[in-house]
């Protein structure tokens, strides 16, 4: 017998992938019946599933309704860890908005498995936008700063 189908609900998953991006949340799940919506990460990847089936694909329509605007060269991370914009607490940051860098110059420091990596600038130019907080969670390819 062929797996059932049944209509998606795109508002209620843009909703709780909003509900992710404001509380911080790793994954959040919603079930209603039989039917199950569950989003996990910082981009939310969404899973849906209906008792006799599983749909396998992610639903990627709540990242591009939140995407942010960049103009300039974007920063991705390049691994899931913590930020730390400064060398130890109490430091300044590495850069702010509006700092000049030179092509390697540090931006930030990513913890991951306890070994800080840090995360250089890929070009010369200016900070624009820092898109991530201090000693917040990042997930890779998420952008750290923007450089113009």
């Amino acid at each position: 017998m062929p797996p059932s189908k049944f209509d998606l609900d795109i508002e209620a998953i843009r909703k709780l992938a909003k509900l992710l991006d404001e509380t911080g949340l790793s994954e959040i799940e919603y079930a209603e019946g039989d039917r199950k919506i569950r989003c996990v990460g910082a981009r939310a990847a969404v899973q849906v599933a209906a008792p006799a089936a599983i749909a396998a694909s992610p639903v990627a329509a709540a990242s591009a309704a939140a995407a942010p605007v960049v103009n300039g060269t974007a920063v991705p991370s390049p691994m899931v860890g913590t930020v730390y914009m400064a060398a130890s607490p109490g430091s300044p940051a590495f850069v702010k908005v509006g700092d000049r860098v030179k092509q390697g110059d540090t931006l930030l420091i990513i913890e991951a498995m306890k070994v800080m990596n840090p995360i250089k600038s890929p070009k010369a130019g200016t900070i624009t936008q820092i898109m991530v907080e201090d000693t917040h969670p990042v997930e890779f390819g998420e952008t750290l700063v923007v450089i113009e």
